[in-house]
């Protein structure tokens, strides 16, 4: 189970944190993906690190988002600074066993869902 937690309302050029707590698995054995969907877009890959450590950004947030990991309190979190406009959605964090990096971009590749979490950003 995965519980999404943090999100908000921040003005443009503010920070969020947000968090995704494991349960019930062990969060190092798994890869992890932040995904946002915004109304009327498809579910997108935000951030993702795998098992070995790999991280991957989506080009619209590199530099400005930060994935990290505490496997001791199974928890990931995704640091969101300057944030846009553009950045508004609800924030999912997901875990999936055995993803390799050149999967981490696909949904389907991931076992288990948190609830979302919704982020808006006003202008």
């Amino acid at each position: 189970q995965l519980q999404a937690s943090g999100g908000g309302l921040v003005q443009t050029g503010g920070s969020l944190r947000l968090s995704c707590a494991a349960s019930g698995f062990t969060l190092n054995y798994y890869a992890i993906g932040w995904f946002r969907q915004a109304p009327g877009k498809e579910r997108e890959l935000v951030a993702s690190i795998t098992s070995d450590g790999s991280t991957d950004y989506a080009d619209s947030v590199k530099g400005r988002f930060t994935f990290s990991r505490d496997n001791a309190k199974a928890t990931v979190f995704l640091q969101m600074d300057h944030l846009k406009a553009e950045d508004t959605a609800v924030y999912y964090c997901a875990a999936g066993q055995g993803i390799i990096l050149s999967e981490v971009r696909r949904a389907r590749a991931y076992d288990y869902w948190g609830q979302g979490t919704q982020v808006t950003v006003s202008s």
